[in-house]
């Protein structure tokens, strides 16, 4: 996937060993699903290390332009910098992003300064934890766990 934005959700101390040396882990095999809809795409992650924003312009650009309804999965963001969510709160808000349901390496904190940032609320961003669905007609259903 090509890189339009310098995310790098990735921890560069891990190495893999390359006929050119050592050199960091990028991750390529990290992968997501896109899902066009009436209402959207559907941008579902796996662990996010290309850059949630990354994914979500790729997406659009071998899914096709329009809006970005819901992310669902991990972001990587959980040790990011305030500048960082800032930003991807801005761009992923540009795409149109409608329903967040940020997973695993996304971070509790992160997911709630998302989705202060990107206009989100209660019902339309949350944490997501075992058995959490996304329904494009119904929206989110955290369970009562996440809620």
């Amino acid at each position: 996937m090509p890189r339009r934005y310098p995310e790098r959700n990735w921890n560069p101390a891990i190495q893999i060993v390359t006929a050119g040396g050592l050199v960091a882990d990028s991750v390529p095999e990290d992968m997501s699903l896109v899902i066009r809809t009436d209402k959207g795409l559907v941008v579902v992650t796996g662990c996010g290390h290309a850059g949630v924003v990354n994914t979500v312009e790729y997406a659009r650009e071998i899914a096709g332009p329009g809006p970005v309804y819901a992310v669902i999965g991990g972001l990587h963001l959980f040790a990011a910098k305030d500048e960082t969510l800032a930003w991807t709160a801005e761009k992923l808000h540009a795409a149109g992003l409608v329903d967040l349901l940020g997973a695993h390496c996304t971070g509790i904190e992160t997911v709630f300064r998302i989705r202060q940032l990107a206009g989100l609320t209660r019902k339309t961003a949350v944490v997501g934890a075992v058995g959490a669905s996304f329904d494009s007609d119904r929206g989110i259903d955290p369970l009562a766990l996440a809620q």
